[in-house]
């Protein structure tokens, strides 16, 4: 069983999701980017959640989120299923688009938190080796100079989505928002520090593939890829499954977040065992959502320790 997470509204999240098996399912065709795009635009207006960071790879997706609202597992499980169920008519592919494990929700506590994970968002493709630059990706992706002033917009695709359907607007705009805990007048600030970070992953990239004798791909090979192959690179197994970073040399923020994390989990498993043990009165953690949602819970007002 997984540990129970807070859903904090306002809270900021790297989010990412990974495809079954790593196929190259999301290969960075026309198609899927219009089909990712669209329905991110219409889940996110949906719920409430501001984007400001996107790099949709061919075997997984990275995003960065603001939940303004606390619905952030509503939210992920109609843009998974609405991306799942396009790719499956694009691809003419059975069975499941995703991998098995859950979405990997990581909440952002500090700015330099926020600068790290955006950073390593966009330089996904050159750290994987794709392309030199991160700005050369071909498929749906955030450009620095796109945060806080950009917008991405796909027409609504000719596949799945029902023109009749009102639900389904024939175009979809989303605005890449800053992070709310950064103001406008320190806009330029934030985006100049998440370009020296990319510039650091671009270099590390590059020394990586040289001592290695190994060049990039390239854009056009990835685009061309096919969707049916699966990426035969060594890929580290994942021991952790943080659901919080504070960036480096962070030590005060980190014990803070620990802290949060620790509370939350003690206090909620005290009320869920009282409600297993048939007391309906006692009241949840604030953050509590499931239980909320669907058994209609007491929960604690205000919002718990940042984390």
């Amino acid at each position: 069983m997984s540990q129970p997470r807070a859903i904090v509204p306002g809270a900021t999240y790297l989010l990412t999701r990974r495809v079954l098996r790593r196929h190259f399912l999301f290969r960075p065709d026309s198609a899927i980017t219009r089909l990712v795009i669209y329905t991110l635009a219409v889940s996110a207006h949906r719920y409430g959640i501001l984007i400001h960071a996107l790099c949709v790879m061919s075997t997984h997706i990275h995003i960065v989120v603001t939940d303004t609202h606390g619905e952030l597992p509503r939210f992920l499980q109609r843009f998974h299923r609405l991306v799942a169920l396009g790719t499956k008519i694009l691809r003419a592919w059975e069975g499941p688009v995703w991998d098995h494990r859950a979405t990997s929700v990581v909440r952002l506590a500090t700015r330099d938190a926020l600068v790290e994970k955006i950073a390593y968002t966009l330089a996904n493709p050159v750290a994987a080796g794709l392309v030199r630059h991160a700005h050369e990706w071909p498929g749906a992706k955030v450009l620095v100079g796109d945060i806080g002033r950009g917008v991405l917009r796909a027409q609504r695709p000719e596949i799945y989505f029902n023109p009749r359907n009102h639900e389904w607007p024939t175009d979809a705009a989303l605005a890449i928002t800053l992070p709310p805990s950064i103001n406008d007048c320190d806009a330029d600030k934030f985006r100049h520090e998440i370009t020296e970070r990319i510039d650091l992953h671009e270099r590390q990239a590059r020394t990586t593939l040289q001592r290695q004798r190994l060049g990039f791909l390239g854009a056009a090979r990835a685009r061309n890829i096919s969707p049916y192959k699966r990426a035969t690179s060594i890929e580290p197994l994942r021991d952790l499954n943080p659901t919080f970073a504070v960036g480096r040399r962070q030590a005060d923020a980190q014990n803070a977040a620990i802290a949060a994390v620790h509370a939350f989990r003690i206090a909620y498993r005290h009320s869920i065992n009282q409600w297993r043990a048939g007391v309906r009165s006692v009241t949840f953690p604030a953050g509590t959502w499931w239980m909320r949602v669907f058994h209609g819970v007491t929960v604690n007002a205000g919002e718990p320790a940042a984390a």
